[in-house]
């Protein structure tokens, strides 16, 4: 079962909503669509009513990856498993449509589609994907962008927990941003010294009149 790849189905419904921007790309059906796949059968089961309750599970989720940020890896699990308990899995095994050099059935799990409707079986593959990568790699695998405003979530996959930012481009801006920052304070540093030595010198002046 690659419950490792369903974790981003987690990620990838989050971050159809910026807060901090006003922006939501989960306005429609078709939206519901794109988000599911066109591939998946799931899909093809999306109705209007879909909007509302995925993004309602999208709060839930952002929850999630927020408590984990602030280091509550407690109340991170408990909101994970809350969601679990209202969306559960459906494990099958399948292999009939994949064989080995033997051509043997390749046996493996996979999470199957018994859902009553699209955002339970989204939501269901969604956090078991996120338990998955929660309990294997560590509740501080999970993390919000801190590039402001962006605050996307994303799944950190570095060697040493490093990751802070959810791409390349928002790491860009903080570091310009940072470095602008620096050299703003050190600008102003400069200046206020100068003008110490400039009150120094006059006053040296003064007293030597």
């Amino acid at each position: 079962m690659e419950l490792a790849y369903y974790s981003d189905y987690a990620v990838r419904l989050v971050n159809t909503e910026e807060p901090e921007r006003g922006s939501d790309s989960l306005t429609s059906v078709e939206a519901v669509r794109a988000l599911l796949g066109p591939a998946q059968q799931i899909a093809r089961r999306a109705t209007e009513s879909d909007v509302t309750r995925l993004r309602a599970v999208r709060g839930r989720l952002r929850a999630v990856f927020e408590a984990a940020a602030d280091g509550d890896e407690v109340r991170a699990v408990d909101l994970l498993n809350a969601l679990m308990m209202e969306f559960p899995v459906s494990p099958q095994i399948s292999g009939h449509e994949h064989r080995d050099t033997d051509g043997r059935p390749d046996w493996h799990l996979h999470i199957a589609d018994h859902a009553a409707n699209a955002t339970a079986g989204y939501t269901a593959t969604a956090c078991m994907g996120l338990a998955f990568h929660l309990t294997e790699l560590g509740v501080d695998r999970l993390g919000v962008c801190e590039a402001r405003p962006c605050r996307n979530v994303y799944l950190d996959t570095s060697t040493n927990r490093s990751r802070r930012y959810c791409s390349d481009r928002c790491a860009t801006r903080a570091n310009v941003a940072a470095y602008r920052a620096r050299k703003r304070l050190e600008n102003e540093r400069a200046a206020r010294s100068g003008r110490t030595a400039d009150s120094a010198q006059d006053a040296s002046a003064s007293g030597e009149r």
